[in-house]
């Protein structure tokens, strides 16, 4: 079976990285699955690209297609073109492809545009709030692909209630989750934590890069406010996205235990936010980790695509009124937080049985 991978941004590598991990363990027995690599370059900066392959052992793409900048509308065309002439150049058995950014709903269009299969891992997830650019993309791609790999029993629910047939859906777990387990034990100390003396369970992580918490500067001035005046002085470590950091670049944020850094590598910030009182953000992803880590989680968001994070998990859903967050806060020092459980199959062995479905076709 030849496939090609899809890659384009931040979270995807995080899931390709286990897969083909997996492919590699197959094949030792018999060659039986070749892959083929294709990062689209929807994220170009190094922290948020390079710096990922390095660390958790991806080979570096066998082409990059350099699509990065521009927007969404322009990014998909570019994609769209480019990832055309790679498929021509290099047909395969199935694309695959992973998450829901712009890369994952482009590439599954062309790909079925040219008559080949496609396979989503993370398939089902839904936020049913169609102001979301990934909401679209999970919409698109789930309508166009011909396999589902699934997180939970409610991405599954998702599918079948669009008329999806069992027999193309596989709940197979969290495949991110594979990559949190594999590497826990390399997770590394950044910098910072020694530099500002952090003690672990003493400080809070905080991610935000979604427009309606970033993009009003008044808007996520207040937000860092709130949070900086109610952690009771506790440092709060803000490895800022690159998006966020163009809207602060000319409004200086005035706290002191509000330390802003440049975006860490994966296992530089798995160790920050495993050792942190909690982590505040409005990342999807970032809400699956904790869970499995144990740690409290605070979503600035009205909405998630992964309620099992909170039915179960640690996480709850804060809104995006900078008002809602401190009785949060409160919660996490009052010691009340929910310990949490991890749900099935979120067990590190998601790519081995993707692989083993895959050598099944």
């Amino acid at each position: 079976m030849k496939i090609t991978i899809i890659a384009g941004a931040r979270p995807n590598f995080v899931k390709i990285a286990p897969l083909i991990k997996a492919i590699n363990n197959s094949n030792k027995e018999k060659n039986r699955i070749s892959y083929r690599l294709v990062h689209t370059g929807q994220h170009y900066d190094k922290k948020m690209s390079d710096n990922f392959f390095e660390e958790l052992n991806i080979p570096f793409p066998d082409i990059n297609l350099c699509c990065g900048g521009g927007t969404q509308a322009e990014q998909t065309a570019v994609i769209m073109v480019a990832f055309e002439k790679e498929l021509s150049q290099r047909p395969c058995d199935l694309v695959i492809v992973v998450g829901d950014v712009t890369s994952t709903m482009a590439c599954s269009i062309t790909a079925k545009k040219m008559n080949t299969k496609v396979a989503h891992i993370e398939a089902g997830i839904r936020s049913f709030d169609l102001t979301m650019p990934e909401e679209i993309n999970r919409m698109v791609t789930d309508s166009l692909a011909d396999y589902f790999f699934t997180t939970t029993q409610w991405a599954t629910e998702n599918l079948l209630h669009c008329g999806i047939t069992e027999d193309r859906i596989f709940k197979v777990g969290n495949i991110m989750i594979d990559t949190l387990i594999d590497n826990m034990n390399r997770f590394k100390k950044p910098n910072i934590y020694d530099k500002i003396s952090l003690l672990s369970g003493a400080y809070f992580v905080l991610t935000m890069h979604r427009p309606a918490n970033v993009d009003e500067v008044e808007h996520l001035t207040l937000t860092l406010k709130e949070i900086t005046n109610n952690v009771h002085n506790l440092p709060v470590i803000f490895p800022m996205h690159p998006r966020t950091a163009s809207i602060l670049s000319e409004h200086k944020i005035e706290a002191e235990n509000l330390h802003i850094i440049e975006p860490l590598g994966y296992l530089e910030f798995n160790y920050l936010v495993k050792n942190a009182k909690a982590v505040i953000t409005d990342s999807g992803g970032i809400t699956e980790e904790t869970t499995v880590m144990r740690v409290p989680c605070l979503t600035l968001r009205n909405n998630t695509e992964r309620p099992e994070t909170c039915s179960m998990g640690t996480n709850v859903l804060v809104g995006t009124n900078p008002a809602n967050i401190k009785p949060y806060i409160d919660k996490v020092f009052s010691g009340q937080w929910a310990k949490g459980s991890v749900p099935e199959l979120w067990d590190g062995h998601t790519a081995e049985r993707i692989v083993n479905i895959l050598l099944s076709m």
